[in-house]
């Protein structure tokens, strides 16, 4: 119907259909995929274009490396020491989910893949797996086992429980607040297409502007700040008896 609105909506493709698997679990949400491609793509792009102004523009690589270093800085604080590879992981889940939620708002056509829950529960179950690998890896086994029984053996069941909380708390915080800001921008776009005085308004007063730069980019960049500062978190306090390499 013409005015509703269409963030819930999703392209099916069910590829095993011919086998009778019809269900939710078994359809791939097209819009989603094609939307994370092109993101992807343009991520690359983007990637590249940065290595050349790194390399033969001045200015753009002060400011490039200005802002890796401040992310190094907090990777730094929050991990008591600068390790790289996790600062790398860190940097990408930030910079990817980044562009998932702004620069779909500047692509006619485009939507924000983060808007679909399967999207961020698959980043969170990436964050979950990197922290409990490198947990395991910096605690031994024996002792990443010790953690779920400490400081009794009848904890354990909370333990496991409060993990698993950990994924749908990191992945629906980010899916709630795109989504909710999505809602907002359409339902404003909406109210003010069908008045070309309202229309004329939200010109003049910028009233466009300022709603698309707060729940379009300024939300998306804290979004985007805060998972990746709560996955920080998380590999800090999984590598606790970790130290500089």
């Amino acid at each position: 119907m013409k005015g509703n609105i269409e963030v819930f909506h999703y392209g099916a493709w069910q590829p095993f259909l011919s086998r009778g698997l019809t269900s939710s679990f078994w359809t791939i949400h097209s819009n989603t995929v094609i939307n994370t491609w092109l993101i992807m793509a343009l991520f690359i792009v983007g990637a590249l274009i940065a290595r050349f102004l790194l390399s033969y523009h001045q200015l753009s690589r002060f400011a490039l490396l200005q802002a890796a270093r401040s992310f190094a800085n907090l990777c730094e604080q929050t991990l008591g020491t600068f390790i790289y590879r996790h600062f790398s992981f860190v940097f990408f889940l930030f910079t990817f989910i980044l562009c998932c939620n702004v620069l779909p708002n500047f692509l006619p056509h485009v939507g924000e893949p983060t808007t679909d829950p399967n999207t961020t529960f698959a980043l969170g179950l990436i964050s979950f797996i990197y922290v409990q690998f490198y947990s395991i890896a910096s605690q031994g086994f024996f002792g990443y086992l010790h953690e779920y029984i400490t400081p009794f053996f009848v904890m354990a069941p909370m333990h496991v429980i409060s993990k698993i909380a950990s994924i749908i708390s990191i992945s629906f915080r980010l899916f709630g607040n795109i989504f909710g800001g999505a809602i907002i921008i359409q339902i404003f776009q909406m109210f003010k297409a069908g008045s070309l005085v309202l229309q004329i308004i939200g010109l003049i007063t910028g009233l466009n502007i300022i709603i698309l730069a707060f729940f379009g980019i300024f939300e998306g960049l804290i979004q985007a700040f805060v998972f990746a500062m709560l996955t920080l978190t998380y590999i800090a306090l999984g590598t606790q008896t970790e130290h500089g390499e």
